[in-house]
């Protein structure tokens, strides 16, 4: 490798230097600034937005295996199956309760936010029934069905039923936004994912 770097630095422009970063069994771009790469099982991500901690279990679960499809597998059409199985699974109410559940802290008393998010929503509710939130709380809630604005749907997760889970929401606001940028660089978009529809081979693309 050494040796490779040297013959290729000594046709560069003066001040300009290759380095030798890494090597990876395999990898996919989204951009030059925004890729994704695995090496002994370890996945390297660059400018991908990943979950965030309190996002719920069942996007995070969904975007871990799709990486690990097209990163160690090699297989896009494999990462687009699991994405419409979960999709299935969370239609048809298979998805476990604790799979569902977001975790988000509050930072100071309920009554002390301005804005109304689900997390401060979902902890008014606890209070109401006589649990003890304060500041520092890490509230874990599950958006339920309804036709009122998510933040009014949080529930505390003491109080939900299974059944009662929101599955557009738990679809389009966890599952797929978690693994957008995924699918969209290996030539699936949202609308094929969720019409189990692929008009083009992706043979290739390894």
């Amino acid at each position: 490798m050494n040796e490779f770097l040297g013959d290729v630095n000594k046709d560069l422009p003066e001040g300009m230097e290759l380095e030798y970063e890494g090597f990876y069994e395999r990898g996919f771009f989204v951009t030059k600034k925004r890729y994704a790469l695995i090496h002994d099982n370890n996945i390297t991500v660059k400018g991908l937005e990943l979950v965030r901690r309190d996002w719920a279990p069942v996007a995070k679960k969904t975007q871990e295996q799709v990486m690990m499809a097209i990163l160690k597998e090699g297989s896009p059409q494999k990462a687009a199956k699991i994405i419409k199985d979960v999709i299935d699974e969370i239609k048809e109410g298979n998805i476990p309760l604790e799979d569902l559940v977001i975790h988000t802290q509050l930072t100071k008393k309920p009554e002390n936010y301005v804005q109304k998010a689900p997390h401060v929503m979902a902890a008014r509710k606890a209070i109401e029934r006589g649990r003890t939130v304060g500041p520092g709380s890490i509230i874990r809630y599950v958006v339920v069905k309804g036709r009122e604005p998510i933040s009014r749907r949080a529930e505390p997760i003491e109080d939900v039923d299974v059944a009662n889970y929101d599955p557009n929401y738990y679809i389009e606001n966890q599952v797929l936004p978690a693994v957008s940028r995924i699918i969209n660089s290996i030539g699936y978009s949202e609308e094929e994912i969720m019409q189990k529809e692929k008009q083009s081979s992706l043979d290739a693309f390894f």
